[in-house]
């Protein structure tokens, strides 16, 4: 219940990256023609990416992760257009984008990071307000990592392109899940991750539309074309570009049963757990994600009671890393406390069953009448 943090190696993943450890292990840069045929694949993989985003395999790039691709593509922008960069993103992203970008920010680059509503939707009245040019990187996810809301990235495209800014996004929970077609909508850079698509951990990729220049992070010899230096990790970039053929496959089965059993999950633990309250746009989302708030209770002792029953969540608190202040993406969308910090997220795959479904409708009921008799905040 947890396939946002990662998800499992599909077995035709591992199957055609297994040859890659054992006889087909050339170094892809090699003249000669044990390492020079395994370039082959690399391209074959770079093929599989691009198709699955509607793009050229010349604008794929590989990288170690979805936060390597996106720092790639924060820290490249501000490189390249050293002293007069803008920088414009939510107050709703991942870390590897809030983070990379207060990070320019303290080295006097401007920052704007545009807020959302009580349902997690952009105010795109806010991003009109401010001003754009060729100069200006706009950083905004296509998929809340924690509530699963989509952002309307083709309008908000369309919207900066025509005032002259660049635009990235970190698409890392939207690939393989929703349809991305790079050929409608006009972004300039979008990041990936394998391990959110069943490929395995390690591995990412990097959109950049031709004509757009970056500096790299990592400086070295020639690979992908100077972008980003160093050995090809060959064996999981063709498990990457294997999985984005298995996505393409699989998009109408996250769209249809996965979704199923996302709502039946949802509308199950809404219905059996007293004072629970969806988190999100009930409508643009991910197909495949819930948040719920469970209030009067934490997120960590639920998580910590689900674990003894053998279920994997996450919560949108941050407790479980030492501290007991909610995510900032839920205290953006301006929950009460009282929700905030009880924030669950439960994330299916196309592995997920109808049984492990039931066995959370049959444990989680229980487990918050439990710590709600324990909370000092109920009052009976």
């Amino acid at each position: 219940m947890d396939n946002n943090a990662t998800t499992r190696v599909a077995p035709e993943v591992l199957e055609v990256m297994l040859p890659f450890f054992k006889d087909k292990y050339g170094n892809p840069s090699s003249i000669h023609s044990f390492g020079g045929s395994v370039k082959k694949h690399i391209n074959t993989a770079r093929e599989q990416v691009a198709s699955l985003l509607n793009a050229k395999p010349s604008e794929i790039f590989f990288t170690s992760c979805g936060s390597e691709s996106d720092n790639l593509a924060i820290q490249g922008f501000c490189r390249e257009h050293a002293g007069n960069t803008k920088l414009i993103t939510s107050a709703v992203e991942h870390p590897a984008v809030r983070e990379c970008c207060r990070s320019m920010a303290g080295n006097n680059i401007p920052l704007h990071e545009i807020g959302v509503d009580n349902e997690g939707l952009l105010d795109k009245e806010m991003l009109g307000k401010i001003s754009m040019d060729n100069h200006t990187l706009v950083t905004i996810m296509w998929a809340n990592n924690e509530t699963g809301v989509l952002f309307p990235l083709q309008e908000i495209a369309e919207m900066v392109k025509k005032r002259g800014g660049i635009v990235h996004t970190d698409a890392v929970q939207a690939v393989g899940k929703i349809p991305v077609n790079l050929q409608d909508v006009p972004l300039d850079m979008l990041s990936l991750s394998g391990h959110k698509l069943h490929a395995p951990k390690g591995v990412g990729a990097i959109f950049i539309r031709e004509g757009i220049n970056i500096a790299p992070l990592v400086y070295g010899g020639h690979q992908e074309h100077g972008i980003r230096a160093g050995t090809e990790n060959v064996p999981y970039i063709v498990g990457l570009g294997k999985a984005c053929e298995l996505a393409a496959e699989h998009m109408e089965e996250e769209n249809t049963r996965v979704r199923a059993m996302r709502d039946r999950l949802e509308k199950g633990l809404l219905e059996s757990c007293k004072d629970a309250k969806l988190n999100g746009y009930p409508e643009q989302r991910l197909p495949n994600t819930t948040n719920i708030s469970f209030e009067f209770i934490e997120g960590e002792s639920i998580l910590l009671l689900l674990n003894e029953h053998n279920i994997a969540a996450s919560s949108g608190s941050a407790c479980t890393t030492g501290s007991l202040e909610p995510s900032h993406v839920i205290t953006a969308m301006g929950v009460p406390d009282t929700l905030a910090h009880s924030s669950i997220r439960f994330s299916l795959s196309i592995y997920s069953t109808e049984k492990e479904v039931d066995i959370v409708l049959r444990d989680m009921p229980d487990i918050v009448d439990y710590l709600r008799r324990l909370s000092p905040f109920v009052k009976e």
